[in-house]
């Protein structure tokens, strides 16, 4: 008992200058870093006019900075590149004294972290709200210190459960089905009182939602992935916090928030970007207003925040094995600030694809923010990747619609032959639906020949096919357009659901017709190299048939829609310049093998796959 009393005596005074009232962010960093420079945003009471010491030669403090808050350090440091991983002492000092004894942990990276693989053409994206997926893990549902504390699975916008511990048992499900991406919604911390449920308001950049589990789990959400072959990426909001975030009670800078941290609702005029009429006034409200009062509006034209947001990306990507970043609402960025992110992201991961959210359905809009896109006003994107919005509005009229002049099929087609003005097409994201929209079946009016078309042409066109969850069972909101209904929980998710779409219980036919329709679809799409890495060839609709090619040196598709009735006969010789005499054409539903005649049967509201060979 004395020894423990003598211990405890002796601990005091390192814990009185011990980390733990402090935060750190990041709170650690790795060694072999291409970029040697790392900066620190240290918080604690009072530490404005400190200064940091660093206790090893390899790590050099070049500069600490003082914030117009009284409460916080940014501190750059200079890691040596022959540093080990390891533990390192570092120091705040004040009028004299050292106040905090900070140990940081530089880690080791994983090996070839760097040359990490990315989603590209040859991947599905599969797309989860994870609060309404999977309920895995009771325990986490109630939070009794969050502002929203209760699950409320009877209401729309309340959180319904669902998290990591969900999407981790049903990896095996997302597998088969032919998937090889999971893209969640934001998982990191969102204590707000309302809709904290979809992740969009972030509270803390650095941890995970203790209702969805915990920054432990999600790295083992990450390597379970990993191990079936699946990427996971990233839903990250560089535009704006949610209004809890301690960034609001104690802003590191005067600046740190637009419009000086009061609520000035943006225009939403994406276009004054481009716009080379555009008003100053325009675009400032369009890029420095806030989405709604619980969404304050980050400066990035400040330094230190911009830094904040470029190191945590990379921490993320680092930390969690990311396969591939998705940006909300990215053209509501400073563009520069977008810039630089992109530039340093890529610098560390060359191959890390990155897809920004840009809500237009004009090619010109959308494409201006590709990567070696040379605009008119003399700007060039780093984003590899852009959501392709108007694809996905061609896809959803030209399907529903009926066939005649300008509209129809040839709403696809026209959109395609834009592809001229993205310097990576095949890059695109594309999609029927997505969290934001109504669900691709309901946009089909129910109709399931066309949404079997649709699948099947976001399968088989040039792009990265992403589908939403529950696309794959028919999930519709015929009642409401509201984001609680479209975003509804997955069937099996939670104890005592009548229905699991996981092992096919209480299916209707049509639904267990469509999930085994995409399972066949996808994952033959995985094996096709035409489809992965081929060029696109496409021939202008005619009668309500589309028909277009997919090729590569190793194979080729040959793809007609059919949007008519009955069934049709395609004349061969309209297709000799890619379909040679007497070829080989094998239907990939059916396997079945024929040669080439003088017509091809397709049947009535369809899409025809073949193998050509």
């Amino acid at each position: 008992m004395k020894l423990r009393f003598c211990l405890l005596i002796l601990t005091l005074p390192f814990l009185s200058l011990a980390q733990t009232n402090l935060r750190i962010e990041p709170m650690n960093w790795w060694v072999g870093m291409k970029n040697p420079a790392l900066q620190l945003l240290i918080q604690g009471n009072d530490i404005k006019g400190g200064t940091v010491i660093s206790k090893n030669p390899k790590i050099k403090i070049k500069k600490v900075h003082q914030a117009d808050s009284p409460n916080y350090l940014f501190v750059d440091l200079l890691i040596d590149k022959n540093l080990p991983a390891g533990k390192y002492p570092l120091q705040v000092i004040k009028n004299g004294k050292v106040i905090h004894e900070i140990s940081y942990a530089l880690e080791q990276r994983k090996p070839h972290s760097a040359e990490r693989e990315s989603y590209s053409p040859k991947d599905v994206i599969y797309l989860i709200t994870p609060d309404r997926f999977a309920n895995g893990d009771p325990s986490n549902d109630a939070a009794p210190s969050m502002e929203e504390p209760n699950p409320n699975r009877s209401h729309m916008y309340g959180r319904h459960g669902g998290d990591l511990q969900g999407i981790i048992d049903r990896l095996d499900y997302i597998k088969e089905m032919g998937f090889t991406a999971i893209w969640n919604m934001p998982v990191v911390e969102n204590n707000q009182k309302n809709e904290s449920y979809h992740g969009y308001s972030i509270t803390d950049h650095y941890k995970i939602d203790p209702r969805f589990g915990t920054n432990e789990l999600y790295k083992k959400l990450s390597e379970e992935a990993e191990k079936r072959g699946i990427k996971m990426v990233w839903d990250i909001i560089l535009n704006h916090i949610g209004s809890n975030h301690y960034f609001m009670k104690d802003k590191p800078f005067k600046d740190w928030i637009n419009y000086n941290g009061e609520f000035v609702s943006t225009n939403h005029v994406r276009e004054t970007q481009q716009d080379p009429h555009a008003s100053k006034a325009d675009y400032k409200k369009q890029v420095e207003g806030w989405f709604v009062p619980t969404m304050p509006d980050l400066n990035q034209k400040n330094p230190f925040l911009a830094k904040y947001l470029i190191q945590n990306t990379i921490w993320w990507i680092e930390y969690g094995n990311l396969g591939g970043l998705r940006i909300d609402t990215y053209p509501y960025s400073d563009r520069n600030f977008a810039n630089a992110w992109t530039q340093a992201v890529s610098a560390e991961y060359p191959k890390m694809n990155m897809v920004g959210e840009e809500w237009s359905s004009n090619p010109i809009i959308t494409s201006y923010w590709q990567k070696g896109k040379i605009n008119r006003n003399g700007y060039v994107s780093g984003l590899p990747s852009l959501m392709d919005f108007p694809l996905q509005n061609a896809l959803s009229e030209g399907l529903s619609e009926p066939e005649s002049w300008g509209k129809g099929l040839s709403k696809i087609h026209s959109v395609l032959s834009n592809d001229l003005v993205y310097p990576n097409p095949e890059n695109l994201v594309i999609f029927g639906d997505n969290h934001d929209m109504s669900r691709f079946f309901t946009q089909m009016k129910n109709d399931k020949a066309l949404f079997k078309m649709g699948l099947s042409m976001i399968s088989t066109l040039r792009g990265i096919p992403q589908i939403y969850y529950g696309t794959e069972i028919n999930f519709s909101n015929p009642n409401s357009t509201e984001h609680g209904e479209i975003r509804k929980d997955f069937y099996g998710g939670w104890k005592g659901d009548s229905q699991d779409a996981v092992k096919g219980i209480n299916l209707s036919a049509d639904e267990k017709e469509s999930q085994d329709f995409v399972k066949k679809l996808l994952n033959w799409r995985k094996g096709n190299d035409a489809i992965a890495n081929g060029k696109m060839t496409h021939f202008a609709p005619q009668n309500g048939i589309y028909t277009y090619f997919r090729y590569s040196n190793k194979s080729k598709v040959m793809v007609i829609v059919n949007k008519n009735a009955e069934t049709k006969s395609v004349e061969a010789n309209l297709y000799e310049e890619l379909l040679p005499a007497n070829a080989k054409l094998k239907n990939i539903y059916n396997g079945q093998t024929s040669t080439l005649g003088k017509t091809i049967e397709v049947p009535a509201k369809s899409v025809l796959i073949l193998e050509v060979n």
